[in-house]
């Protein structure tokens, strides 16, 4: 065989562009490794203690509440993630006279909770997950537990700040800042999410959108069959990109059945308007929700733990992940390009 002689100059060229090539694919974030860091027996874990009775039904305001609270802030410290410098505390104070309705009952001052993840290029726009952590209390002392309204929504934001801390721990943090906010009052009114669109931490202007979980841990009886499913609502109404894109997420990660029958503009129970997106909605922000529907146990003290699907619970938590982690580092933020109607 002949031998060939090739100069040492080439050989280093070549060598380094090896180096070159395989440290750039190194430096490429394996996107479901963070996304199945989100599990169903962590999600489980989380929600039979948010969800349990030691809890008292977390109504808006009372000691069950607060406890929950206490336990989310927990898990937050516990991650390494903190509040946004830019706030005092965890705690966003949402006042008792704010929250005054008719004649409903007068509600005792209650706290939104946030924590944050800065964006590594453009801190400044934010991207909001949002989840409500207050349910309905106790009724002739008999609690009501809300495992999946919204403990599987405030469970799954845990989940997800997990996996968004652990990438920018591996160097892969998100290009945009990530607030997740866990909003009190949504069952008396929407009003911790209202609260926070009309004082928020950061101008409405930067906030690129709100990514809503509120009820993804159980089917309805539409779905008698499989769980493999959510409704999808609001996607559209704002930013086709915003569509496009949690469609394009689900196809490539998830392979859930996106359910839109809410997302129609007659629908007569008007889901459109009954969870905490809306109020960022309504300010110009584009907003998506995701929900499993309305089951037999729907504000009834049978809503419990052990009635949760987590497999569903943490592939819909999956869904919510990348799409949020898209339109963290996806160049330049998602258009406005509808009238929100």
């Amino acid at each position: 065989m002949r031998k060939i002689f090739i100069p040492i100059t080439v050989l280093w060229l070549l060598a380094s562009s090896c180096a070159s090539t395989k440290n750039s694919k190194t430096n490429i974030a394996d996107v479901s490794k963070y996304m199945n860091s989100i599990t169903a027996n962590e999600l489980s874990d989380h929600l039979y203690i948010v969800a349990s009775d030691a809890m008292e039904g977390r109504d808006t305001g009372t000691k069950g509440q607060k406890e929950a609270g206490k336990y989310l802030i927990e898990q937050y410290t516990k991650n390494g993630i903190s509040f946004p410098v830019e706030a005092e505390n965890w705690y966003q104070k949402v006042p008792s006279e704010f929250m005054a309705k008719g004649f409903a009952p007068k509600l005792p001052d209650s706290e939104n909770i946030w924590a944050f993840i800065k964006g590594s290029e453009k801190p400044e726009e934010i991207v909001v997950i949002s989840a409500h952590y207050d349910h309905v209390g106790m009724k002739n002392g008999e609690v009501y537990n809300g495992a999946d309204d919204d403990g599987s929504g405030t469970v799954a934001l845990l989940e997800i700040a997990q996996a968004f801390k652990m990438a920018q721990k591996e160097g892969h943090g998100p290009k945009r800042s990530i607030l997740f906010l866990h909003v009190t009052g949504e069952e008396h009114g929407l009003h911790g999410s209202r609260y926070y669109s009309e004082n928020p931490l950061f101008p409405l202007k930067n906030t690129v959108v709100d990514i809503n979980i509120d009820m993804v841990g159980r089917r309805d009886t539409l779905h008698p069959n499989t769980n493999n499913y959510i409704y999808v609502i609001g996607s559209d109404r704002l930013s086709s990109e915003l569509h496009t894109i949690n469609e394009e997420m689900n196809a490539k990660y998830t392979n859930l059945e996106l359910d839109y029958k809410y997302n129609d503009r007659n629908d007569p129970e008007r889901i459109y308007y009954r969870s905490d997106h809306y109020n960022f909605a309504k300010k110009g922000v584009p907003a998506i929700f995701f929900f499993n529907g309305i089951h037999e146990d729907y504000h009834k003290a049978s809503d419990t733990p052990d009635k949760i699907e987590y497999d569903a619970l943490a592939k819909r938590a999956q869904l919510a992940f990348t799409l949020a982690w898209e339109i963290a580092n996806r160049p330049e933020k998602i258009k406005v390009d509808r009238d929100g109607k």
